[in-house]
């Protein structure tokens, strides 16, 4: 039943997206400046059974319809309501519906929202969208269809993958798939805009709202991934280089240039091209981390849903996609010469996008030189923290003084003289490095170099909030906000970076084991049944000889029957200061366990300043206007 209803709302959509398109190229031929009302029908019909397909597949997984091989491969009777939400898009499948949800969904917000701008282009933007619809639909239907069903009908499912059960990554997707899958739409946007020649401070105006909504689910989406990694999957760090992480980053440096780069176009009309290459490359990046992790291309531990085949679809689509829109750029690019001053806000928006550019290409090729010398000569390496850490840390000190400084400068050119102030702001930056450096020890010139950067940034910003504050200027408000977390961010990942303690080591229940002022004491073993899951949990006596504080903390081994999966559950007592951290897991065939021991400071310090970036970016979208 569910799968009939499914199959086709699918196809009706399918049909719908060939019918706006047919009815939109038609209505680009009329010289009347509106758009006519069927295409916003046929547009509002697609939106609604899109979203109707979604539900289905959710009642599917609700009531446990084991008829559908999605439900029956991703559910079970056990587990809670939540998962069983959540496990509609815990899948290729689901995602892959979700996915289309998102394109169709903005697709109608852009054609209804966007009713003051030019009808052809606003007509093209449609076109291009729906062509990505009918992509990403043809690949649903042909290779990955949530509604395929089953006979005979299983009366118990194989349950949801017991990593995924976990309410921050139950969210995470949703919100990473609005942020990447809402890049779409400033592609199509992109692509209309030179196929209608509507560019300009005007093309500006029409995907800067999109392109703000885009980024700030990027930045939460990617921030809720990594701290369900921190206490989900026991390595105990905020960010740990991994590939599909990386994949993930990608698209986040060429939005984060985008968003930079339509300041300058809608303030002074220049880096038109700048734009248009930043809103292409973002979704196909976007593409790019679909194709490489759902190919198995890239091993990870974040990686649930790979396979050969639909990677082979991702590509050849990508490629499509790629060359087409270069096409149509080289085809309808006019050069552009910049005459920045270099004491302009603009020269620092610019120097800015280098900077993402190269933080960009470091994390590409740093994910694909495995890869290519893997296949080129069967040796298999991986890239990790080290390289990125040698590569990217050092030009992470220039790039935090250029974001405390550009914003001082005015547009075209700047006659205020600000060096004076700022240096007195080094100053004090150099004096809280001093007494950090006093009062916690020895460590790199690399990161004396970062903490007076970052300090600086702080620094600044906080002299901006007053400034604010003064003068009632809430339009500064959000970048204030994002640029005072990004320092944070860094000052703290450094902190910790520099001052964390990590112990691993093999105890068995009565023993004891010291690190520095700590005694981790491993008193007992209780075991747990819970619904869809039985627990081993450790009880450890935790004692700071430093400060004579005892507390106890409890991690876990799960032991889920359905499927039969084996995880590992960190016990995390936090702190404004600092994390205590222990994982235990089996050693096999012996009565010990191996142990976990980490004090990471000032970790709810780095999720606090991350969340502060994404902040800023909403506190945008309820202001009406921008100040100059």
């Amino acid at each position: 039943m569910l799968s009939s209803i499914g199959n086709i709302l699918v196809i009706l959509v399918l049909t719908l997206s060939f019918l706006i398109i047919y009815n939109a190229s038609l209505d680009i031929k009329f010289s009347s400046q509106s758009i006519k009302k069927n295409i916003y029908k046929l547009s509002l019909f697609q939106t609604t059974f899109t979203v109707l397909s979604f539900f289905t597949l959710i009642i599917g997984f609700v009531i446990s319809d084991f008829s559908l091989i999605n439900v029956y491969e991703n559910s079970h009777t056990a587990k809670p309501f939540f998962y069983k939400v959540a496990g509609t898009w815990g899948n290729h499948e689901g995602s892959l519906l979700l996915w289309v949800n998102i394109l169709v969904i903005f697709s109608y917000l852009f054609l209804v929202f966007n009713h003051i701008h030019d009808k052809k282009f606003r007509l093209y933007t449609l076109i291009v969208q729906n062509i990505l619809i009918l992509g990403f639909l043809f690949f649903l239907l042909l290779n990955s269809n949530p509604f395929n069903s089953i006979y005979p009908i299983p009366l118990e499912g194989l349950g949801l993958n017991p990593i995924l059960q976990d309410p921050a990554l139950a969210i995470h997707p949703p919100l990473l798939y609005v942020g990447f899958v809402g890049c779409s739409i400033f592609f199509s946007a992109a692509m209309a805009s030179l196929l209608s020649g509507y560019g300009g401070k005007i093309f500006a105006q029409s995907i800067k709202t999109w392109v703000k909504i885009s980024w700030c689910f990027q930045t939460l989406g990617i921030i809720v991934g990594s701290i369900w990694a921190y206490y989900e999957l026991g390595w105990g760090g905020f960010w740990f280089w991994d590939p599909v992480e990386n994949a993930s980053l990608l698209p986040w440096f060429a939005i984060t240039a985008l968003m930079h780069s339509l300041i300058v176009l809608e303030k002074r009309n220049t880096l038109y091209s700048w734009v248009i290459i930043l809103c292409l490359l973002t979704f196909i990046l976007s593409v790019t981390g679909t194709f490489l992790v759902r190919s198995g291309i890239l091993n990870s531990v974040h990686t649930f849903a790979s396979d050969p085949s639909r990677g082979i679809y991702i590509l050849l689509f990508l490629s499509l996609m790629i060359f087409s829109s270069l096409i149509i750029f080289f085809t309808k690019y006019k050069k552009e010469t910049y005459n920045f001053n270099l004491k302009s806000r603009e020269t620092f928006i610019l120097v800015n996008n280098w900077f993402m550019a190269f933080f960009l290409l470091t994390v590409l090729i740093g994910m694909l030189y495995p890869i290519f010398l893997d296949v080129l000569t069967n040796v298999k390496i991986s890239v990790g923290p080290p390289f990125f850490n040698i590569v990217i840390i050092p030009l992470v000190v220039p790039f935090l003084f250029f974001m405390a400084i550009g914003p001082k400068f005015g547009w075209v050119k700047s006659r205020n003289k600000f060096f004076y102030k700022f240096f007195f702001l080094i100053l004090g930056a150099v004096i809280i490095n001093i007494l950090i450096f006093y009062f916690f020890g020895k460590y790199s010139f690399l990161s004396n170099l970062i903490f007076i950067a970052a300090i600086f940034l702080i620094l600044q910003s906080c002299i901006d909030v007053k400034k604010i504050i003064n003068n009632k200027n809430k339009f500064e408000l959000p970048r204030v906000i994002s640029h005072l977390g990004f320092g944070l961010l860094v000052f703290f990942i450094g902190v910790n970076y520099q001052f964390s303690l990590e112990e691993d080591f093999n105890l068995k229940v009565g023993e004891i084991k010291k690190i520095n002022n700590y005694e981790v004491n491993f008193q007992d073993i209780k075991i747990k049944d819970n619904k869809n899951y039985k627990a081993v949990i450790g009880i450890f006596k935790l004692t700071n000889f430093k400060n004579n504080l005892v507390q106890y903390l409890e991690p876990e081994i799960r032991i889920y029957s359905n499927p039969e999966t084996l995880t590992y559950e960190a016990a995390i007592k936090t702190k404004i200061t600092s994390d205590l951290y222990l994982t235990m897991s089996n050693v096999s065939r012996s009565d010990y366990y191996n142990i976990k021991f980490q004090n990471k400071p000032f970790m709810i310090c780095i999720w606090i300043s991350a969340l502060m970036i994404s902040l800023g970016g909403f506190v945008q979208l309820t202001l009406k206007k921008n100040e100059d």
